[in-house]
């Protein structure tokens, strides 16, 4: 394995905050998530991933404009960096790697 390593929820947010480009914010990552796998995401949970992905350069953040809507509540959103999608296409190319090794009679083929 390369020196990052990605753990798979911090590789399923971060896939999704790729997925939602510019509307990638707490509500809509969960939804996206749980719509895509099926899966219940805690809010806590994903604010914990956010910004220990922040911390290692991953994401970065900014608030949007305010809203009406939201009682004057401001969104965070979120987006890749450059080291959060080099680490993405690394993470990608391990698995890859490791499924084209299966032997196709492993799965019935």
């Amino acid at each position: 394995m390369g020196k990052h390593h990605l753990g798979e929820f911090e590789e399923v947010v971060m896939l999704t905050v790729a997925i939602l480009t510019n509307d990638a914010y707490g509500f809509s990552i969960i939804e996206e998530m749980e719509n895509r796998l099926n899966r219940n995401v805690s809010i806590g949970a994903l604010q914990t991933v956010l910004r220990r992905l922040e911390k290692k350069g991953y994401l970065t953040s900014e608030l949007g404009e305010s809203t009406s809507i939201r009682g004057g509540k401001r969104k965070r959103f979120f987006t890749l960096t450059s080291s959060g999608k080099k680490v993405l296409q690394e993470t990608k190319e391990q698995r890859m790697g490791l499924w084209s090794a299966v032997p196709e009679f492993v799965f019935g083929k």
